[in-house]
């Protein structure tokens, strides 16, 4: 492999491990948010089924963690040892990985919206 095609190699995979960086980071603050969304459902709401959500969402949000990390980890080792051209296909797996990680956070918006809709509801005295 030619020096030059090595180096935008090298280039386009730490630009994907960047954005990877940001959406691992974004998936640990929703984590922190689900804490307090569990805490504001279990004391002040108390719905079942958005106890629910919140549970199912959350293990969603584990998996897709658990996911990236070794997609991270892949994309170290290519970055360190590999050799594999970055052509249409790389580049395509890198597109699926974004699709699932924006899939995620309409979901979790979603969830959000509904939960602020429910405590919207209550009323001071």
């Amino acid at each position: 492999m030619t020096h030059k095609i090595d180096e935008q190699r090298r280039l386009f995979i730490k630009k994907d491990l960047i954005e990877l960086s940001q959406w691992i980071n974004t998936l640990e603050h929703i984590n922190t948010e689900f804490n307090y969304l569990h805490i504001i459902e279990k004391q002040l709401v108390k719905n079942q089924e958005a106890f629910s959500m919140i549970k199912s969402l959350r293990r969603k949000n584990t998996l897709l963690m658990g996911s990236l990390c070794k997609y991270e980890q892949q994309l170290r080792k290519e970055l360190e040892f590999g050799s594999r051209t970055y052509d249409l296909l790389r580049a395509k797996e890198h597109e699926g990985k974004r699709d699932k990680y924006q899939s995620f956070i309409i979901e979790f918006t979603d969830l959000r919206t509904k939960f602020y809709k429910t405590l919207l509801k209550f009323q001071r005295r």
